[in-house]
């Protein structure tokens, strides 16, 4: 049984998560686990994983809860957004693991190299970017944080991240080509 949304005081919660009190967590996983959980398998179109994901959002949640800043949104924007970050990270790095045994199947022991003087060429061609630039592509890949995110995180205009991952993406192809 939740309690009413209305009356839920999500801030006041995580307050308490941050000074360490369990049962505002476990108010927390009650209040919104179910809703978490329909979240990621949305997502990731597994329950297991699904539930993998909550379990680790609520411990991010637990970790994090000092950390929150209602001047940047809402405590359970907060934790939906925790979530879903978590879920995309998943998703994002499942498909970088699938790709990669694809590609590379039939190599031999060259790998190691390969992919080290592949790392170096991705480096240097970061560093050829401007810092607010790269930073953008760092926020947007490596974070995964959503465009909105970023230009909140920079305080930039939405438009001028969005035309700074654009270009940078450009850059970043022509150098690694």
């Amino acid at each position: 049984m939740s309690l009413a949304r209305s009356t839920f005081d999500y801030e006041a919660r995580l307050a308490a998560c941050a000074r360490g009190e369990r049962a505002a967590l476990r108010d927390l996983y009650v209040q919104e686990g179910p809703r978490l959980l329909g979240v990621a398998k949305r997502l990731v179109r597994d329950s297991a994983l699904a539930e993998d994901i909550v379990h680790e959002a609520f411990i991010k949640i637990w970790n994090g809860a000092a950390g929150f800043d209602p001047a940047r949104g809402s405590a359970r924007g907060w934790m939906f957004s925790v979530t879903r970050h978590l879920a995309l990270n998943l998703l994002r790095d499942q498909g970088r693991e699938t790709s990669l045994g694809d590609e590379h199947e039939s190599l031999g022991d060259d790998d190691g190299f390969d992919a080290q003087a592949h790392s170096a060429r991705i480096h240097r061609c970061l560093e050829q970017l401007e810092p607010q630039r790269r930073n953008c592509i760092l926020h947007a890949y490596v974070d995964g944080y959503s465009h909105a995110q970023i230009a909140a995180r920079l305080d930039t205009p939405l438009g001028t991240v969005k035309a700074w991952i654009k270009r940078s993406l450009n850059a970043l192809r022509e150098c690694m080509a």
